[in-house]
């Protein structure tokens, strides 16, 4: 695969910061599905 749309001077930075948003996103994602199913878990009864 040839880098054809990478600029011969931005030394990949806009790639980089492409994935390092995309990893942030995907961090806050997996935060806010454990906080639902911490949340929808707690409201349950307990069984005794």
């Amino acid at each position: 695969m040839a880098d054809e749309n990478k600029k011969p001077g931005n030394g990949g930075k806009d790639e980089d910061t492409r994935n390092f948003k995309a990893g942030i996103a995907v961090g806050v994602g997996s935060a806010a599905l454990v906080a639902a199913l911490l949340y929808a878990r707690s409201g349950k009864a307990k069984k005794k």
